[in-house]
């Protein structure tokens, strides 16, 4: 027990200290750290290239200066990043990669070209259309421009073979932690909602071999623990992401855990794998392209509701949490199309409002607290 704890603990503390673990992640490999903006990049083609690829989710940083280039109605994960940008925070950084996913994302990849030009911004779009040729073709081609852009960066050429093995790497890791996810559910306190996260968060601060061979240690290790009995309440959480992490702890006070996640911050990032045939940016344009259920990729069946309802009847979970972060439009456009089929399923769903800079959670605490006696 007091291994598997030991190993928790650990990457907790790498989950919840992004700054100094990537700073010691680039010590111990001695690669430099290319920043990788919400919600997805090409991250094998950046690892292929000797970098390290660090996920910028924001964070609980509160300050005026962000206020210079964004509105008041932009998410605060997008106000973090900017905020610790202009602070100087990521001035470590050899480049930053900005896919364009929502109107704020397009307005990043402009203003930090001009904000913080010292950062490299490598600007991306992935096509809404990607399941077609033409948008398979432009994803393509979006993806040689940032390999590209990374070469001038390392002054290396990134050769097919790099590329290959790092995409077997990330595939590796993705098969990992969908083992993970699974687990979970077998041991509601020794990963509870915070330990789920943050282990699931510390992913994007350490290389992901190293990373996923911790996780496979931490699986084989806790597999040899007797199951937890429980009458913990079993929930399914969406959104963007789960933040402050005090968030999760109000599920845990009140005897309720995450028995899956359908989070861009966290499963979403792993839920596809790319398939063997072609050559390595083809395998990653068809990874991209079987993607679904994700607010920021167009989905003409909209199977996200769908998604949930057969989650929850996988896990056998009471309730669906949606943890909506305030101002981002994507997940805004998907809750009532959810919504209505949740209560078609006549699934218990709880709808919260958050930001990851809250002054208090006292509201939603009372909320969680209500729901939770209305499920017990």
């Amino acid at each position: 027990m007091s291994s598997a704890l030991d190993m928790i603990n650990e990457l907790e503390d790498i989950g919840a200290n992004p700054g100094r673990s990537t700073l010691k992640e680039m010590k111990v490999t001695g690669k430099k750290a290319v920043g990788c903006f919400p919600i997805y990049t090409p991250d094998e083609i950046v690892y292929a290239a000797g970098l390290l690829p660090i996920g910028m989710w924001g964070g609980q940083t509160i300050g005026k200066l962000s206020s210079h280039y964004l509105q008041s109605f932009c998410c605060s994960t997008m106000k973090a990043n900017t905020e610790q940008a202009l602070m100087g925070k990521y001035d470590f950084l050899s480049a930053v990669i900005i896919p364009t996913f929502c109107d704020t994302l397009k307005c990043i990849a402009e203003n930090w070209k001009v904000s913080s030009p010292q950062l490299n911004i490598i600007s991306m779009v992935y096509p809404q259309n990607r399941k077609i040729k033409v948008g398979k073709e432009f994803m393509r081609e979006e993806f040689i421009r940032v390999k590209k852009a990374l070469e001038k960066v390392t002054g290396k050429e990134i050769t097919e073979k790099a590329l290959e093995e790092s995409i077997e790497i990330y595939d590796d890791y993705r098969k990992t932690m969908q083992e993970f996810v699974e687990l979970v559910q077998h041991y509601p306190t020794m990963l509870n909602a915070e330990s789920r996260h943050l282990i699931i968060k510390a992913s994007y601060f350490m290389d992901k071999k190293i990373y996923t061979t911790k996780m496979k240690e931490l699986i084989k290790t806790i597999k040899e623990l007797p199951e937890e009995k429980s009458r913990k309440k079993k929930i399914i959480i969406t959104g963007l992401i789960s933040e402050p992490t005090e968030l999760l702890e109000i599920f845990t006070d009140n005897d309720m855990f995450i028995v899956a996640d359908d989070l861009a911050h966290e499963s979403r990032q792993f839920r596809t794998i790319a398939p063997k045939k072609g050559d390595a940016l083809n395998r990653m344009v068809e990874r991209i392209a079987l993607q679904d259920g994700c607010a920021f990729l167009h989905d003409e069946a909209k199977s996200r509701g769908q998604m949930l309802i057969d989650m929850r009847n996988k896990y056998k979970a009471d309730a669906v949490v949606v943890c909506q972060l305030k101002f981002c439009d994507p997940e805004e456009f998907d809750y009532p199309i959810i919504k209505k089929e949740l209560e078609a399923a006549k699934i218990p769903t709880l709808y919260v409002e958050i930001e990851q800079q809250m002054d208090s959670l006292e509201q939603l605490r009372t909320r969680i607290q209500s729901f939770a006696e209305m499920l017990a």
